[in-house]
């Protein structure tokens, strides 16, 4: 969603990680109550995952707020190309 948001309607890269995060929110929101509605959410493993992922977004917001724009761009879309080398070989 960031790539599209960024290319196709001009969107800040740090505006458009934060609007895909906003989105992602309610996305993640419903599907874990009707998971875990049916008993499918092991909730000790979600908090073992969940509460570090909490300080790496912290941690990652902080990197990312002493990265200028064209950095953060630059860094994403090499992220991005190691991701489809990486499926390509596997």
């Amino acid at each position: 969603m960031v790539p599209l948001l960024i290319a196709l309607l001009a969107y800040d890269p740090r505006v458009a990680t934060a609007t895909s995060l906003a989105a992602i929110i309610f996305t993640a929101t419903f599907a874990t109550l009707a998971h875990g509605a049916l008993g499918n959410v092991e909730w000790g493993t979600a908090l073992l995952v969940g509460i570090p992922a909490m300080a790496g977004v912290n941690l990652g917001l902080w990197i990312k707020s002493r990265m200028s724009t064209a950095a953060l761009t630059y860094a994403f879309a090499l992220l991005l190309i190691a991701v489809a080398i990486d499926m390509a070989f596997t």
